[in-house]
């Protein structure tokens, strides 16, 4: 569960140290300040006040993983990552607002106490007001460094593998409500370089260095071969998968996505994003996006969706955000890969997607010989958060019905 926006606080001189570094201590009370400033920005500061209730903390593991010095200014991300009745656990993750790289973390356990310091149920407004959600890392989460990078990854499952890899500008927990049903497969779910909890290097990227990544990351969990499922910019890495590892493809699912490159327009529009993330940071990205990204009606009836798109989009470095962008920006046009794609594939469209013609999306995949064709009704351009129950009937339909190997 998460909280809509990060909050950003300053560093000012008398937060550390005589050497001049933020310390210890003072890092304490930047994740406490934190904390209440998501409660300000939400039901209010004095929301567990109004309900006889205090948060008392019980317990606390950090890790301090950058220094940290006066001026700067950070983002924290906040999420609950597990609601008890009583008692709450919150995870709070630190970044610089105008650059890559996690600076610290820390998991807080939190129990509500009365006036009487007898514990007391959590009050509903602040449970309401972080939502309901999968946490960002869970025991399943492992971390893999390749071609000098480390990615978070969750994989979990035996059998077969699939690899699903999700879209810009989000993160691996895009696809947690649909891999829970796909039983019998072993379920491999990075974020991509840059994006969500992996690292976000210093440099120019590329559609070849994502998809070198996803390959390197299967030699890394002993994956010959995967079913690749890719969702809008993951399905152009797929396809740039398709161009450099193609012996690792077994089968190809293409969701929300399109084979053409980006034409002068496009291009335009992603130069001015990435100028205005690196001048502004990535707050502006959900809200600006939204309305594209998810159909009218999942906008009005799923604020859970919502609040969990926000968080995606709100979660990834600024630089990873700008390498994806630029990723997005000079890829190859696949079009001239769909006739000669010969594996099976699945083509998943939305029928309200806004960003992605249904006609489009059709096209695509008559010119893919042999095809499979579904369409996910009441959905925008993000299937598998806005109706994961139909989007993984039609994946394991897929899934079943493939050649034994």
């Amino acid at each position: 569960m998460a909280a809509d926006v990060p909050i950003e606080c300053t560093v000012y001189p008398d937060d550390c140290d005589a050497f001049g570094h933020l310390n210890q201590a003072s890092f304490l009370r930047l994740f406490e300040r934190a904390r209440w400033a998501a409660l300000a920005a939400g039901p209010g500061m004095d929301a567990f006040e109004r309900s006889g209730a205090w948060p008392a903390v019980r317990k606390t593991t950090i890790e301090y993983l950058q220094p940290v010095f006066p001026g700067e200014r950070l983002r924290f991300a906040l999420e609950i990552t597990r609601l008890g009745h009583t008692s709450f656990d919150m995870r709070q993750t630190v970044r610089r607002a105008t650059a890559e790289g996690v600076v610290a973390a820390a998991d807080f356990v939190f129990v509500c106490v009365g006036t009487d310091g007898r514990p007391v149920p959590v009050p509903a407004e602040v449970a309401g007001y972080f939502g309901a959600r999968s946490p960002r890392a869970t025991t399943a989460t492992q971390r893999h460094t390749v071609q000098g990078v480390t990615l978070a990854v969750d994989v979990s499952g035996d059998g077969p593998a699939l690899l699903l890899v999700h879209g810009f500008p989000l993160d691996r927990t895009l696809w947690r409500s649909v891999t829970s049903t796909l039983t019998g497969w072993r379920r491999i779910v990075p974020d991509l370089r840059g994006m969500g909890l992996s690292e976000a290097p210093d440099g120019d990227y590329t559609m070849a260095m994502y998809a070198d990544d996803l390959a390197a990351l299967l030699d890394a969990l002993h994956v010959e071969t995967a079913v690749v499922c890719g969702l809008s910019m993951g399905g152009y890495v797929a396809f740039e998968l398709l161009r450099r590892h193609r012996d690792r493809i077994r089968a190809l699912v293409l969701m929300n996505t399109r084979a053409t490159a980006d034409g002068s327009d496009a291009r335009a529009r992603r130069e001015a994003m990435m100028a205005r993330v690196r001048r502004d940071g990535t707050g502006f990205l959900a809200e600006e996006m939204l309305p594209k990204l998810i159909a009218p009606v999942s906008h009005e009836t799923m604020p859970e969706v919502v609040r969990h798109v926000r968080m995606m989009a709100a979660g990834s470095a600024p630089h990873g955000i700008v390498g994806a962008l630029a990723a997005m920006r000079d890829r190859t046009d696949a079009g001239d890969l769909l006739a000669t794609i010969g594996l099976p594939t699945l083509v998943v469209a939305g029928s309200e997607d806004q960003l992605i013609p249904l006609a489009e999306a059709r096209a695509m995949s008559d010119a893919i010989r042999g095809a499979h064709w579904a369409v996910i009704p009441a959905a925008g351009h993000l299937v598998p958060v806005e109706q994961p129950v139909a989007t993984g009937r039609v994946l394991r339909e897929f899934l079943e019905a493939l050649p034994q190997t």
